[in-house]
């Protein structure tokens, strides 16, 4: 099972109507299970100014990526102000609230798993607090990630990765660089560059999102997973095929895989790709890939016999 689709943004340009719980706040699900996913919903959404939804807690995990604007999170008591590239993981049963401070619009991508229920289901997904938060307080103490503060928890910032050439480069003095380990590290092969942003390492127990580089020439050859996965472009135009069909792909661009579908993707130029992935669940630590040129290279070459009963496998 697989799926194309293209983002809509006419909801942002909707004035909507004010409930208990929100307000200004516009959401379009991409990928749920109209689309075929039993584990990943898939959302875009955002405020108007002023907006807000008040603070709440649901049985789903859940992570955020501010695509635009200024996003205010409240969660363990602090208040972050997020900008354009800065992403949050929101785990089950964690009290938070989310608005807008700001004169102009926020707009962020979200992935949940479970899928949300209906709102029809007698036993809620999630809880809210009662009255509105006071947007101009959490505002008013709100810090942004730049602001440097070894106690933060669950949030974090990437815009993308450079070329390859120049994200491997090491040109500063190595005893005054900036310290780095396993969770700034990159994930490159055949052209691909891979960035974690929630994952285990981040505190994350039921899904994944990271962002994804192609090089012109860059590849990712035909396979599948046994887990669903979506992809949001960001920039440039990837060749792709699924489960057999080819497509191009552009910013705006949403590509669903479920489980067994099988999925390629070639950059063919002229210029860089960029793409925000998820994973639902997480990828097994064995087996997350099953590529079709490996398996075809082996369903040519065949199985070994096992010896006949007139031989002695132990003999040398």
């Amino acid at each position: 099972m697989s799926y194309v689709g293209r983002v809509d943004w006419s909801d942002a340009d909707r004035q909507h109507a004010e409930t208990a719980t929100a307000s200004g706040l516009w959401r379009r699900v991409l990928v749920g299970p109209e689309q075929g996913a039993a584990h990943t919903e898939l959302a875009v959404g955002g405020f108007q100014a002023g907006g807000w939804l008040a603070r709440h807690v649901h049985s789903f995990e859940e992570a955020l990526y501010v695509l635009e604007g200024e996003l205010l999170l409240e969660t363990d008591r602090r208040v972050h102000r997020l900008l354009d590239g800065d992403y949050a993981l929101l785990p089950i049963a964690t009290p938070h609230t989310l608005a807008n401070g700001s004169e102009d619009p926020v707009r962020w991508l979200s992935v949940n798993t479970p899928p949300r229920r209906s709102p029809a289901w007698p036993v809620p997904d999630t809880i809210f607090a009662p009255g509105p938060p006071a947007v101009g307080a959490l505002a008013a103490v709100a810090t942004p990630l730049s602001q440097f503060d070894v106690s933060r928890r669950h949030v974090g910032h990437y815009a993308g990765t450079p070329p390859q050439a120049e994200a491997l480069r090491l040109d500063d003095d190595p005893r005054r660089r900036r310290p780095a380990g396993m969770d700034t590290a990159l994930l490159a092969y055949s052209g691909i560059s891979v960035k974690m942003l929630i994952d285990r390492a981040m505190g994350a127990e039921h899904l994944t999102m990271f962002t994804v580089d192609y090089e012109v020439g860059g590849a990712a050859q035909a396979h599948d997973h046994p887990f669903e996965e979506t992809y949001f472009f960001l920039d440039g135009t990837c060749s792709a095929e699924l489960d057999g069909k080819p497509y191009t792909l552009r910013a705006g661009d949403v590509v669903f895989a479920g489980v067994g579908s099988v999925h390629g993707f070639w950059n063919d130029g002229p210029e860089r790709v960029r793409w925000i992935e998820t994973q639902a669940p997480q990828p097994p630590a064995r087996g997350a890939y099953r590529w079709e040129p490996t398996w075809k290279a082996a369903a040519e070459h065949g199985v070994e016999p096992w010896p006949s009963e007139t031989e002695n496998p132990r003999k040398s």
